[in-house]
């Protein structure tokens, strides 16, 4: 898919995964950044709860609150032209339908968002059906699920176990049948990865899932070699590659969609 001005769109997202065309996604969380991603053909900018690593020095996501989603959706919403925008929704704040509902609206209203992202399987059902219903556009979340760090034991990949698997792609289409638009697999097998992108109409967008996902994501600063001291596996360094910020996000977008990236060597099995 050739980048061009024209915003892009749920139904567009819909077209490429049938055309097998790969789908480019990165966070931002500021209004040059987002510009940026914006202007180098990035299909989908995330606002991620990441922030609160790669922002405030946070061991995790769970310290993030609703007024600093909010915050950095309206910056990145206020740089962006094409690229479609989509803010996760923080730790707790979509426990009940009418908290999720109101903390959706505050993202849609005072954040500009167009999608909302939340974590978990089928036990969320009825929130995406929910917002759905409102109107809300919402992106699903299954493997590992960072909000539920404390519970799942670390950042380890999750789905190895086969019930566990087995779950995981049952809670696949639950969430599709509610009504999520897209749905991101992080950190499972490349095998597990392909059969739920094969068993869904929605597109998938991996991270640390492999390639056979519709599209990729990966945080900003670790694409830029900014992150974590010990580099996760899927993730691969595009600016020691280029040596400009554009030429490396240009050349993530040309990775993604020729798909050289992810490569083998950035999978789990």
């Amino acid at each position: 898919m050739e980048c061009n001005d024209q915003a892009l769109t749920v139904q567009a997202f819909l077209g490429m995964k049938k055309r097998g065309e790969r789908i480019a996604c990165l966070t931002a969380y500021d209004a040059s950044f987002s510009r940026l991603l914006d202007q180098s053909g990035v299909d989908i900018i995330l606002v991620g709860d990441s922030l609160g690593m790669v922002i405030k020095g946070e061991q995790n996501t769970l310290s993030v609150t609703m007024d600093e989603m909010v915050y950095h959706s309206c910056c990145v919403a206020k740089a962006r032209k094409r690229a479609w925008l989509i803010v996760d929704l923080p730790f707790m704040s979509y426990s009940s339908l009418p908290q999720a509902a109101k903390n959706s609206a505050r993202l849609v209203r005072e954040g500009y968002a167009q999608m909302v992202k939340l974590e978990g399987g089928r036990r969320f059902a009825d929130t995406i059906r929910h917002l759905v219903e409102q109107g809300i556009p919402v992106c699903g979340h299954l493997g590992l699920t960072p909000q539920s760090i404390h519970r799942i034991g670390g950042f380890r990949v999750q789905g190895k176990d086969p019930e566990v698997a087995a779950r995981m792609k049952e809670d696949a289409i639950v969430l599709e049948e509610a009504g999520a638009d897209l749905l991101v697999l992080e950190c499972i097998p490349r095998s597990l990865a392909t059969e739920i992108t094969r068993s869904l109409s929605i597109p998938t967008i991996g991270i640390g899932a492999g390639e056979a996902c519709d599209g990729q994501v990966l945080v900003l600063q670790d694409m830029l070699g900014m992150g974590a001291e010990k580099k996760p596996r899927f993730v691969r360094d595009f600016l020691a590659d280029t040596g400009r910020l554009e030429a490396a996000v240009k050349s993530y977008v040309k990775a993604v969609r020729e798909g050289e990236f992810p490569a083998t060597e950035h999978t789990f099995e």
